[in-house]
């Protein structure tokens, strides 16, 4: 990697520069220091993403910056491009964010101080919304739809969560159930539900604080989608903290302090949402936490599905 790293930097008139690599998870990003500062510089995970679906990213980060977000921005390479391709690796550069994951600032912290950020997240994430909804994306557009399809469909966006080789007998029979009642209820309530740009991966990693700044990092999988997808995502890996419901709490004031939300099926995304992680670790088996990985998304999945299918059966028949 170091002489694609190294060919990298030369294109983007950055030769002689410090780096370090800082993430390899999904793509491998680099530190980059010279004389005008700090950047992240990106080596695409092969196959992930287009180069439409890259350099669309790329044009929303550039116009929520634009917008008075605290997002990354791209740098244009010598050249005047923002993507390149290097032995095969797509790779851009973006300008450095600074700040500690929204997990660090979490830790240790008084339950006011905790809900503030929570309200300070809330309000960012609607700045987003806003902002994208007020952005014209060029024809040339392309990212992924965290809809109906792509969540509960035949090959959703990230795998086919039933399918997990860890559900037991009883988990895929749940799985099956809640899969049928979520896509009909999408189906009769999806149109008028707040949709759009979300960033679907507002994790607490993916969110920076400095002083009383926050910032959103890692646009990687954000695309068209329910909002309440990213409200889901921003709560789900706090419910289990004692003081979840104020957490919550704060962000739905925050969101609506910049516009307007609508709450009543929460319960659905946070289902969903633990959903979409079962899928996801389908192909991460293998690695060192992989298998406890899966067994606390299937737990957690197991816990949201059934609330939601005993809230559904209620429903139903009350209607």
């Amino acid at each position: 990697m170091k002489d694609i790293v190294e060919r990298a930097l030369h294109q983007w008139g950055m030769n002689g520069a410090r780096y370090k690599l800082v993430a390899s998870r999904e793509n491998a990003v680099y530190e980059v220091s010279d004389a005008r500062g700090r950047f992240a510089l990106r080596l695409h995970r092969q196959g992930y993403r287009s180069d439409a679906e890259l350099r669309s990213e790329l044009a929303w980060m550039a116009a929520a910056a634009e917008g008075g977000l605290s997002v990354p921005s791209p740098a244009r390479a010598v050249g005047g491009e923002y993507l390149a391709h290097i032995d095969g690796k797509q790779v851009d550069v973006l300008t450095w964010l600074k700040g500690r994951t929204l997990d660090d600032a979490l830790a240790n912290c008084a339950r006011e101080i905790r809900r503030s950020l929570f309200f300070a997240l809330g309000r960012e994430m609607a700045l987003l919304h806003q902002v994208s909804d007020a952005w014209n994306p060029p024809q040339s557009f392309e990212r992924v739809h965290w809809d109906r399809d792509g969540l509960l469909g035949r090959a959703p966006l990230w795998d086919r969560f039933w399918e997990n080789p860890e559900l037991t007998a009883s988990d895929r029979g749940l799985s099956e159930r809640f899969r049928s009642a979520a896509s009909k209820k999408l189906e009769e309530i999806g149109p008028a539900l707040d949709y759009g740009l979300v960033h679907a991966d507002l994790v607490p990693g993916n969110v920076l604080v400095d002083g009383n700044s926050l910032r959103l990092i890692d646009f990687d999988d954000g695309g068209f989608g329910y909002r309440l997808f990213d409200v889901a995502t921003a709560l789900l890996k706090h419910m289990r903290k004692a003081d979840y419901s104020q957490l919550q709490n704060g962000l739905i004031e925050g969101y609506r302090s910049i516009r307007p939300l609508a709450v009543a099926e929460l319960d659905l995304f946070l289902a969903l949402r633990a959903a979409t992680y079962v899928g996801w670790n389908i192909t991460r088996m293998g690695e060192a936490d992989g298998t406890a990985r899966n067994k606390g998304f299937i737990n957690l999945f197991r816990s949201l599905a059934d609330k939601y299918l005993r809230k559904w059966r209620v429903s139903a028949s009350l209607a």
